[in-house]
């Protein structure tokens, strides 16, 4: 999708663009402090600029409220060795919590739906914070299967370097 503009009461959700650093930004900073995770964000403006807009490691949809940022999404593609298919996964989602319950989070998951529809994947995927409850309702409104039989694993800070040079 190049134009993305659907509205719903003044609400629209575009792709986001070079010059969107500090929207996306203070959008991250905003959802991490939900997420009583702000002590761990390192996200700057350049470094946005650099993997997103420079990089493309990932895209971004920004939602916009009579042209005020309010929410977004940010999505890469995985792939799935036993479907033989990429997948869409989704890093992020926010929406500011006084737009919340007025469709705009069906809305996205709508766009992100029709996305990986369009590039023929075989699944979307996300994470969701287990005392999310008002998210995981959401989501099992939707359709969605929570995974419990897969554990998450992660490496990274000085783990990761250590794991890179061949010290763990």
């Amino acid at each position: 999708m190049n134009e993305i503009e659907t509205y719903i009461q003044g609400f629209k959700i575009r792709k986001a663009k070079p010059g969107d650093e500090k929207i996306l930004c203070d959008l991250i900073k905003e959802l991490a402090s939900y997420e009583n995770l702000l002590d761990e964000v390192e996200a700057t403006e350049d470094r946005i600029k650099d993997t997103i807009f420079e990089k493309h490691y990932a895209e971004v949809l920004i939602g916009e409220y009579d042209n005020v940022p309010i929410s977004y999404a940010l999505y890469f593609h995985n792939y799935s060795t036993f479907l033989t298919k990429p997948g869409l996964y989704l890093e992020d989602i926010y929406v500011k919590p006084e737009y919340r319950h007025l469709g705009i989070g069906k809305l996205y998951f709508q766009i992100l739906a029709q996305i990986a529809v369009e590039k023929d994947c075989g699944r979307m995927e996300w994470t969701c914070l287990d005392w999310n409850e008002p998210s995981l309702k959401f989501y099992k409104k939707m359709g969605a299967e929570p995974k419990s039989e897969w554990i998450i694993h992660r490496v990274s800070g000085n783990a990761l370097q250590e794991l890179a040079d061949g010290s763990i």
